[in-house]
């Protein structure tokens, strides 16, 4: 047997080798892949199914904000048409006392006014 005969079976043997490999690697690369994928959409599943779980409570929540902040509204509403009634009540059972404080409130604020102009 020649050299040449005993390299052939060497040279099959190592090509079949490789080709053993390349398949044992292409295999491997796509069980990875169907994993991944897999973990993927798992994981998307449960994104959406938290989404789907989340999205009533961000809604019942924003409601209640929602009606909290008008009750709020309504309060200070409410609280301004007593002040008002109670100043314009005082108003007309003490008309020139109320001009007098009325007068005594301008004359501070002008007063404040200069002294801030003055500064400046």
């Amino acid at each position: 047997m020649t050299t040449m005969t005993r390299a052939r079976p060497v040279a099959d043997e190592a090509t079949n080798i490789a080709d053993h490999a390349a398949d044992t690697a292409t295999a491997a690369i796509r069980s990875t892949q169907q994993a991944t994928n897999a973990a993927f959409d798992r994981m998307s599943d449960s994104v959406d199914s938290a989404r789907d779980r989340a999205a009533p409570l961000i809604n019942r929540w924003s409601s209640q904000a929602e009606t909290a902040a008008r009750r709020s509204v309504d309060a200070v509403r409410e609280r301004a048409v007593h002040a008002s009634d109670v100043t314009t009540g005082y108003i007309r059972d003490e008309p020139l006392k109320a001009v007098f404080i009325a007068a005594a409130a301008g004359a501070l604020l002008m007063a404040l006014l200069s002294l801030t102009r003055s500064r400046h």
